[in-house]
């Protein structure tokens, strides 16, 4: 198909041609080493329905070639509004536990994968909308978004890894509040409790995003390996065992050529300087 033509990006290695394709419920965009997804069901507010879902796990369990980051973003007015509640509406338990199953899946390789993944927020940002937030390492929201956790008023509990990801991000006591009184969290708020990472005015979510996603994909990709899989480890191990595996990492780091080019680089002045 043909490509969309100048996506430039602020500071971006990207080339100046994108390629999209796309499925019933997902479509996606490849813009040099960025990845661009966006849910596609306007129509239902974005609802995860098992198509979606399965569309999603797909892409992130085999990325193509050179991509080197991922963004999620959604279509229309909304992130995702959360489950499509016709998806479950019928199910015995055991395919309930099934269903919960798919989603962990699916989002696991959100969160467990090879890209960084940077997700885009605005409108609802609401039950398993926000479980796949949560599953994303970078969350840039605009201004419209709000988070929801209305399982509790629809008489069922979150499946797709909430109850482990949020009280992370937000803490338990935030998350329990949300479940029990159906409280609704504005993008401001979210901003303060740790929901998103940056908050900008509506329509600025995107741009910001490529231009993170830029420089994420500039990094050397070991160092992307280790703030994905290593990171989330050590701050989860006991003091000493953290201290073991960030040593490793740190040592097997050094080590890399790409490592040792960049260093120089930094020594012989020919790489940037941190400023303000």
């Amino acid at each position: 198909m043909p490509p969309i033509k100048n996506p430039e990006v602020r500071g971006s290695p990207m080339p100046p041609e994108a390629e999209t394709s796309s499925s019933a419920f997902l479509s996606v965009e490849r813009r040099g080493a960025v990845a661009l997804l966006h849910l596609a069901r306007p129509e239902k507010r974005n609802a995860l329905n098992d198509a979606l879902i399965t569309a999603l796990g797909a892409f992130f369990a085999a990325p193509p070639e050179g991509v080197r980051v991922a963004i999620v973003a959604g279509h229309g007015a909304h992130f995702s509004a959360g489950l499509d509640l016709s998806d479950i509406t019928e199910k015995d338990a055991t395919a309930g536990m099934f269903h919960s199953r798919l989603w962990h899946r699916a989002f696991r390789q959100i969160a467990e994968g090879t890209l960084p993944v940077i997700a885009v927020l605005h409108g609802a940002v609401i039950g398993g909308g926000l479980e796949l937030a949560s599953a994303c390492h970078v969350r840039v929201a605009e201004r419209s978004a709000y988070y929801a956790l209305p399982e509790g008023q629809r008489g069922i509990f979150v499946g797709g890894g909430g109850s482990v990801r949020l009280p992370r991000l937000i803490g338990l006591s935030r998350m329990t509040d949300m479940m029990l009184t159906g409280r609704v969290f504005s993008a401001e708020e979210g901003q303060t409790i740790g929901l998103s990472n940056y908050l900008v005015e509506d329509g600025a979510g995107l741009a910001l995003a490529l231009d993170l996603a830029a420089k994420v994909a500039a990094n050397a990709p070991l160092t992307n390996f280790a703030v994905l899989h290593a990171l989330p480890r050590i701050a989860e191990a006991d003091r000493e065992g953290g201290f073991l595996a960030e040593t490793l990492m740190a040592g097997i780091s050094v080590a890399d050529q790409e490592a040792k080019a960049r260093l120089h680089a930094f020594l012989e002045g020919r790489a940037a300087k941190i400023a303000p």
